[in-house]
């Protein structure tokens, strides 16, 4: 996919598709003309079928320091219920049934947090820092901080966060599990593009199975997810895939997948 933004920078590797968050100057404040150049960039690639994988990242200094509190200063209700704001574009990465995984270096605040949060996997630098402190500014979370946070790190802990607004770092966050491995901050693209490489080395129609069960089993009894998970296991074995794969394991060979 070829598409020039102003906001965002894209570029390929092999199966990867890399979304590079550019307002610096903002430190990537999220506005509502980056967020819809985001979901385009964002369905433009789930329907290229020679990617597998999605990064979304930033710059050292911040993944997304929140949104745009300047622009959204004004505005009243009316405009935001009218707009819908935050459901029309922010919410694109929910939508989008490959993985997308956030590489997170300085702040990911309030929106930020919360977009990295509707990635299916965070990889933090070092120095990354997440929180939600909407309550500061006399307002609250609008984009799932009152609602995936609890589900990654408990209520207790969720609670903290956004009654306090305090900031918390890497080595925090991913005791609390919100994020699912930490580097060094100069190995941050790194270490990303090195695990979203393995998983795009796999069968894409495989992945996009696993990454739908797991995502079933918050939205599912266990009993239903179960079944939706075995039903699912069953599938793969109509999928080229899963004989070139088996056939490669009993051959003691490597798999040559082709996505189908």
């Amino acid at each position: 996919m070829n598409a020039t933004y102003e906001h965002l920078l894209t570029e390929t590797r092999d199966r990867v598709a890399i979304v590079t968050l550019n307002r610096p100057q903002r430190l990537n404040a999220l506005s509502d003309p980056l967020a819809a150049e985001l979901a385009c960039a964002l369905r433009g690639f789930d329907d290229d079928p020679g990617i597998s994988v999605i990064v979304v990242t930033g710059n050292e200094k911040a993944f997304a320091a929140g949104a745009d509190i300047g622009a959204m200063a004004e505005w009243d209700y009316a405009k935001v219920y009218g707009d819908d704001y935050i459901t029309k574009n922010y919410e694109a990465v929910r939508h989008v049934r490959k993985p997308v995984i956030a590489a997170v270096a300085g702040y990911a605040l309030g929106g930020g947090c919360e977009l990295a949060m509707t990635c299916d996997m965070i990889i933090a630098a070092d120095t990354a820092k997440f929180g939600q402190p909407e309550i500061t500014i006399g307002t609250m979370p609008g984009m799932g901080g009152t609602q995936r946070l609890p589900r990654a790190i408990g209520k207790a802990k969720a609670m903290d966060w956004c009654l306090t607004g305090r900031m918390v770092d890497a080595a925090d966050a991913e005791r609390a599990g919100l994020v699912a491995r930490v580097v060094p901050a100069d190995k941050l693209m790194e270490e990303t593009l090195a695990i979203a490489a393995k998983i795009a080395s796999f069968s894409l129609p495989v992945v996009l199975k696993i990454k739908e069960s797991i995502n079933r089993a918050y939205e599912s009894s266990l009993a239903e997810g179960l079944l939706f998970e075995r039903r699912e296991f069953h599938a793969t074995f109509a999928l080229d895939d899963q004989k070139e794969g088996m056939r490669a394991f009993v051959g003691k060979r490597k798999p040559a997948f082709r996505h189908r």
